[in-house]
């Protein structure tokens, strides 16, 4: 579809967030597809997790963006979506690959939300592409097992902060769960979640550097908890991480069940966002260094750290890898 003014900032650029949403709509249509293409009781399928995924280029307004999607891997009750995005300049005819990203979704029934059914195995060319596809899921699972133990944090307001610091650019918004929102099922689509996520990120990039920002990566999003119609949802987002060009921002969202549910507020998705600073020509810009306070702030800017070396190291020994190949 094409990128109108609506799915992007001031400056142009569209929002990491539109580009999310895109992305999970193409996953949760393929997967939903594959989940019911044998007979059996009828499902559709919820996201459970995004990996890792680079804006590899900015995309503007008045650009086509082509979307699509392809099962990788199917585990007894997940599958794995490879999703790319492409951009393309329909006056000039320049394309070019704006995004890859990898998603797990889990088959929900119909009939009884919290019964998750059986996915169709799918036929593999190679052994090989089975064996590095089950290693990729044992390590998600980890990993998702590992985030939602650590999640306990809230972010609380804090009268006349400081420029630069945590307290002056940290940000949340509140939302009330409406049937737009949701699937079939009367849970939010993933993509509706991962826009107010993106949309909270950039308001927090903005305020701590005041210029135009976009969206340059986004960590694992793992989603922990469905979210119901009628929840109001707390997105919450503060700084933990600035390098001389990139800023992270932890994002997280809380539930509150209020209708017809006795349920306590709980923590439903997290993921860390990494924006860049940019000047009106699309130039990269310095980033302010991030002021921290607290002995909690100042940890979590060295957990920032050690993930801003360990992706920079991983991205250095792929260009060295293509050079040699």
């Amino acid at each position: 579809r094409i990128m109108r003014p609506d799915d992007a900032n001031i400056a142009g650029n569209v929002h990491g967030g539109t580009i999310l949403k895109m992305i999970e709509e193409a996953g949760a249509i393929i997967s939903t597809r594959h989940c019911n293409s044998q007979a059996g009781e009828p499902c559709v399928a919820a996201l459970a997790r995004v990996e890792r995924t680079d804006f590899l280029s900015p995309m503007c307004i008045g650009e086509v963006a082509n979307v699509s999607a392809e099962i990788t891997y199917t585990s007894r009750h997940s599958v794995e979506v490879q999703v790319n995005v492409m951009s393309e300049n329909i006056l000039t005819g320049a394309k070019k690959v704006t995004n890859k990203a990898t998603l797990w979704y889990v088959p929900l029934s119909l009939k009884n939300v919290n019964k998750v059914l059986e996915v169709p195995p799918i036929q593999y060319a190679r052994k090989e592409q089975e064996d590095e596809g089950k290693k990729r899921y044992e390590e998600q699972k980890l990993d998702r097992l590992e985030t939602k133990q650590r999640n306990g944090d809230v972010i609380l307001p804090v009268i006349n902060p400081e420029p630069h610091t945590v307290g002056y650019s940290q940000s949340s918004l509140i939302h009330l769960v409406g049937p737009s929102d949701c699937t079939l099922l009367g849970f939010v689509h993933g993509g509706v979640t991962m826009k107010l996520m993106d949309e909270v990120a950039g308001i927090v990039a903005a305020r701590h550097c005041k210029t135009n920002i976009v969206t340059a990566s986004v960590d694992a999003i793992n989603f922990h908890e469905k979210i119901k119609k009628g929840c109001v949802i707390t997105v919450s987002g503060r700084m933990t991480f600035t390098s001389n060009k990139s800023m992270e921002i932890e994002v997280f969202v809380d539930a509150d069940p209020f209708v017809d549910e006795p349920r306590e507020r709980y923590r439903a998705v997290s993921a860390f966002f990494t924006y860049v600073s940019l000047s009106k020509e699309g130039k990269p810009l310095p980033v302010p260094q991030l002021l921290t306070e607290t002995e909690d702030e100042k940890r979590r800017f060295e957990e920032g750290k050690g993930r801003y070396l360990q992706t920079k190291a991983k991205r250095q020994a792929q260009m060295q890898q293509s050079a040699q190949q």
